[in-house]
Formats: C-alpha cells, structure tokens, sequence
C-alpha cells in the first residue's frame, strides 16, 4: 500500500473511535428525551418525508445531469519538463511560477533513468472539437512533451498553440476531432452563493473528479501576484480545488464554464476552502484570440491605481466612495498623451460606471490595441472626458496596475525620512523623475508600518502636497495629522500608490 494510502488509512482509524463516541452520545441524548423523530423504544429515525427525499433526489439528479454532461470536455494534461538546474526544479519545483504557484501544478518526481526531466499534471477543457484545449500557462510552461487523457482513456499527443502569461492561460491542440465540448458561461453575471462545480485531477491520481460549493466572492485580487500589472477578478469559491486541478473548469448551474480553476489559499498545501478560478469573461477572450492569432494582445493605459475608499474619498472632493485613483501616469504612454494626470479619480469607461481599479484594469486589458476610448476622470472635483486611444501590453509596461494597499489601517504614525540623494537613488534603484523624500526607518507598530510603509520608498506629497525635502515634509505631517488622517503617495517597488495613513491623536512625532 503506498505511504500516501497508509497516511489515510491511519488517520481513519484514529478519527473512527471519537466519531462512534459521539454518535452513541447523541443517540442516547435522543432516547432519553423519547419524544420527536427518534423512537425511545426502539432508538430507530423515523423515515423522511417524501416532500423532503423528492427535493434532495432532484438536486442529485441535477447534479449528476451537469457532472455527465461536462466530464466527457475535460482532461488531463500530462506534461514532461526540461530541468533547468537554475530554477526551482532542483527542489521538486516547477521553474517561473509566481509565489504560491508551486503547489497547484500536481504532483511530480524525478526519473532514476533521466534526472533532467521532470513531469507534473494539471487539468484542462476541450473549447472546440476540433482538437483545442484550454488550461493554465504554469501547467505547460517549459513542456517537452505533453500528453492528453480523455474520459474514454484515450491518450494523444498535445503541442502548445499559444499563451496569455499575464492571465496564465494557455491553449494546447491535439489532432482529433468531433470531440465533446464545454460551452462557454457568463461569469459576469455570477453572484456569491450561487452554485458550481469544479472538475480536475486533484493530486494526479484522482482524475475526472468533480466537486460541488458555491461562489464564495467575486472581483478578488490575487494575493501571490508578484506583478501589479496581473489582473485580479478571480472568482471565489469553496467547490474543493487541490494541486493537479489547475486548469479545469469551474461549471455554473447549466453545466457552462465560468471559470478556470487556477490556484488556492492554503497553510498546508492543500484545498482549505478558499479555491480561485480566472473568470470566463477573461479565459474565453483569451482562448479566442490564441487559436486565431497564436497570441494574445492586451489594451495598455500607462498607469498605476489605487481604490477610492471611504477613508481617502474625501482628500478628491469625492461625494462616493467608487472609482480608481490614478497614483502614475508613464511617460509617453496612452494615458500621458491623453492628458491623464496623477490624482485624476476615473469614475468611468465609454459611459459605464467604474467601481474600483480592478475593474477598469479588466476591462482595459481585454480591449484590442487601437480602441478610442473615453475615460470619464474628477479632477480637483470638478469631471473632465478625456479621449484615448488603448495602447498594446508589451510586458514590460503596466497596462493598468491595481496598487491598492489593503494594510492602510490604522496605528500610530513613526518613521524617520531624509532628503533623496544621489547615494540614496542609487543604492535604492529610484529613477530619476521620482522626487520626494526617502523613508530611513519605520517604527514597528506604526501608522507607516500598518499602512505598508518600508525603509527605501519614497514619500512624494503630503495631503497633496509635494514633499520636497525631509524638514518641509515634517512640517506638513505636523501641520496636517490634527485631522486624523493623512494622504501619502509612496514611491515603492517601481510603482506610486496612494496610501491613507490614520494618525494617532497623541502621537507628535514625525
């Protein structure tokens, strides 16, 4: 029996004697009383109602309809990686993967025979029966060889068609046709506590499996990006997702995909009820681009954004707390040649109302290069139409990162700055057209430590404000802190965010 096997079997057994005890505890609880469903005599339950069995048989059937009718598209993807002896492959690992990537590929392990390769699995959907399979770009990413399973056992050889890095997706073409086929869903319509079902091969070893939960959220950002230009709006769900199901479908209630099971939130490398799936509004503009083109063009603003919230609303003369808040406009980008400034709040895309920067950086990134847009921007509080024409994602540019700092809570203020000098440019990497201060020292505990705040960032304005050396940005926080809260945009890891900073009224120092 394998280790894995024995690891189960021997926490069955640990588990089987308090789970009897329990059981007798509460049978004899329910003869004691002797009256209700349970027989004092006889200690038997009283059968279900047929009103009760009928509702629970039909869900059954409903959910046996949808598992029949999808689990024929899916696959899984076997794949045979190069080991490249400066990736993580030397630990067992998958090379290129962002943090928290490495557990959701599956399992894999060394060939006595051939130490340089490395296999992993992963899931998949057939898209068209033609041959075209959609999955995960950190399934395939660095494959030599891969190979296909289908319900029906079949095995066929696959060849990569194209990837989306930045929505790690990836389409793979096997030489068949007539195959069955998943229809696409609207995931834009899905709401929390709706109903779906997560196809994959958990583990490898478990293949063609299917669990059932709801959407737990929609709209989330993705805590393990390491790339602010990635998207977020992954949707949320608790239908059980495990390594080895990365790439299968996430099914609504009509059997349709509306989501591609991508990775989980976990303390032991397992599925802990919080599984993230990429949206089809995203996968299926994906897909569909790949198989005509072979590659993917993303729409680029040249921007970064925070969140409107309640607790920075109030320093742009805002009435409501939605929209995005531009913190970097760069340089001879769409946005620039646009007249798109810092501190512009956009509350709008071609007429239809933004809720947050994750929302508008969605919809820019699945436009096509070329697209004039409007952008409805407040500035100083009063609104402005600004016309643009999307630019094309080549990278090494932000199309429209999201930089919403989720710690600004909260705290005491603490940190020391200094005036930005040569030595410290270099030393910090801080390009030349940032200015400001640059942040020495934080004070653990702090308001600065609580919002994010780290030694090497650069504090540009003050409610506003530029700062323009260490001595006017003391005075300015001193000036300003008697109202509870400070607005600072922060110069951090390549980007500027906008981060509120609530002050303690007792504290003086700056």
């Amino acid at each position: 029996m394998p280790e894995s096997t024995n690891q189960l079997v021997a926490v069955g057994k640990k588990m089987a004697v308090p789970a009897a005890i329990v059981g007798a505890f509460a049978l004899g609880a329910a003869m004691f009383v002797g009256h209700g469903r349970v027989s004092a005599a006889t200690g038997m339950a009283a059968p279900m109602d047929d009103q009760t069995v009928s509702a629970l048989t039909s869900l059954d059937h409903a959910m046996e309809a949808i598992a029949s009718r999808v689990t024929p598209a899916v696959v899984t993807v076997e794949v045979t990686s190069k080991d490249n002896q400066n990736s993580a492959f030397s630990s067992g690992q998958m090379p290129n993967l962002p943090p928290g990537f490495q557990q959701f590929f599956g399992p894999m392990f060394q060939q006595p025979q051939q130490p340089q390769y490395e296999h992993g699995i992963g899931s998949g959907e057939v898209i068209s029966p033609d041959g075209y399979i959609l999955t995960n770009d950190h399934v395939v990413d660095g494959a030599v060889q891969i190979k296909v399973m289908f319900k029906d056992r079949r095995v066929l050889n696959g060849k990569v068609v194209g990837v989306d890095k930045l929505n790690d997706l990836a389409v793979v073409k096997v030489d068949a046709g007539d195959l069955p086929t998943i229809s696409w869903g609207d995931s834009t319509r899905l709401e929390p506590g709706q109903t779906v079902l997560a196809f994959g091969s958990p583990f490898g070893y478990f293949r063609f499996s299917v669990t059932r939960g709801i959407v737990s959220a929609i709209g989330r950002i993705n805590p393990y990006s390491n790339d602010p230009r990635k998207p977020g709006d992954f949707i949320q769900t608790d239908a059980a997702i495990n390594p080895g199901n990365s790439g299968g479908p996430l099914v609504d209630a009509h059997g349709q995909v509306v989501g591609i099971n991508t990775f989980i939130i976990t303390n032991s490398g397992s599925f802990a009820g919080a599984g993230f799936a990429i949206p089809s509004q995203i996968a299926r503009s994906s897909a569909e681009q790949i198989i005509a083109h072979g590659n993917v063009e993303h729409g680029y603003l040249g921007i970064s954004m925070n969140d409107v919230t309640p607790a920075n609303a109030h320093f742009f003369n805002l009435q409501n707390a939605s929209g995005a808040i531009v913190s970097q406009v760069s340089a001879d980008s769409p946005a620039s040649r646009g007249g798109v400034q810092r501190g512009d709040v956009i509350d709008s895309l071609n007429g239809r109302k933004i809720v947050d920067g994750s929302d508008l950086q969605v919809q820019v990134e699945e436009m096509t290069p070329g697209t004039k847009i409007a952008l409805g921007v407040i500035r100083d509080g009063k609104p402005v139409t600004l016309d643009l024409t999307v630019g094309k994602y080549h990278g090494n540019e932000e199309v429209a990162s999201n930089g919403n700092d989720d710690n600004a809570q909260g705290g005491k203020l603490g940190l020391a700055v200094s005036n930005l000098t040569p030595d410290a440019r270099q030393q910090n990497n801080i390009p030349d057209q940032v200015h400001g201060v640059i942040v020495n020292s934080v004070r653990a505990a702090s308001p600065a430590d609580e919002a994010g705040i780290q030694p090497g960032d650069v504090i540009q304005e003050v409610d506003r404000q530029p700062a323009t050396s260490a001595s006017q940005f003391a005075d300015q926080v001193h000036q300003d802190e008697s109202k509870g809260d400070l607005l600072l945009l922060v110069w951090s890891k390549g980007g500027s965010v906008y981060v509120t900073v609530h002050v303690d009224q007792g504290n003086q120092n700056g």
